[in-house]
């Protein structure tokens, strides 16, 4: 009995030890993560094989594990910039990006954990504000954004894809311009919008009349051609055909064929 607790202490300190020991060799790595494995007694970070994937794995106690999400993410990032004519505007950016898989240890090695803070948001700022610079107030405002949203990817892209990093889209979220500028955009687009509605009403109006000049010549035509067609011979044959059909009446009660100076038959009708 004396000798139990003895034998029972160590038993339990090795019990004990083993436990951290376990605890310390195992990682478990979430969805849409990845591990890079750093050996403490060996080259340190290591970058020739592809990270630690989702899962349960056990490593050496006494090396580490540094998790990264390796999933598309979104950082948001609001900055002053300045336009072609030294005017301050606001500008709030959002990218879509994740980091390259298969660099992991490169990216930990070169980069380390805070790689967004270091490399992405200070590209995508010196992307913007050279973008930006390029154009005036009222392109930014209007009808540049699509094309000043695809040149900061393009440039920012440029310079990530050297660090390790896969950059999927950059979104131009706002842009805000002085309230002065702004004001004085809306009314010269206010404007124009009225100089085209009024140009439109004008050509609008110039072809109606020139619609109406035409068909009023064509009837002046039609009708001079037909007067130059009518000779007596056809009025007085057309003047025959009508009293014969108004003789087939059955309301006519007198018919006088003759007279008139032009020749025509003229008649007479009681109902």
């Amino acid at each position: 009995m004396d000798k139990l607790p003895k034998i029972a202490l160590p038993a339990i300190f090795v019990f004990i030890v083993l436990v951290i020991m376990f605890s310390k060799s195992t990682v478990t790595i979430g969805s849409g993560e990845a591990g890079v494995l750093y050996k403490t007694f060996g080259d340190g970070v290591v970058t020739d094989e592809p990270p630690l994937g989702e899962g349960f794995h056990i490593v050496a106690p006494w090396n580490k594990v540094f998790v990264y999400e390796v999933r598309q993410q979104e950082v948001l990032e609001k900055m002053n910039v300045l336009s072609s004519n030294g005017l301050d505007i606001k500008l709030e950016a959002s990218a879509w990006f994740e980091p390259i898989r298969n660099d992991l240890g490169k990216l930990h090695q070169e980069k380390g954990e805070d790689y967004i803070q270091r490399v992405l948001l200070p590209t995508i700022r010196s992307a913007a504000r050279s973008v930006v610079g390029r154009y005036t107030p009222e392109q930014l405002y209007s009808s540049k954004r699509d094309a000043i949203q695809q040149e900061i990817f393009d440039e920012t892209k440029k310079i990530v894809e050297g660090e390790y990093i896969q950059l999927n889209e950059i979104l131009v979220r706002d842009v805000t311009l002085p309230p002065t500028i702004k004001e004085a955009i809306e009314r010269k687009l206010r404007q124009e919008q009225e100089s085209l509605e009024y140009e439109f009403r004008l050509v609008t109006a110039r072809k109606e009349a020139e619609k109406v000049t035409i068909e009023a010549q064509g009837k002046a035509d039609a009708n001079k051609i037909l007067s130059a067609s009518l000779t007596d011979k056809i009025l007085q044959d057309k003047g025959i055909d009508a009293t014969l059909k108004l003789s087939e009446s059955p309301n006519t009660k007198v018919i006088v064929v003759g007279g008139g100076d032009s020749g025509l038959p003229l008649i007479l009708g009681n109902n």
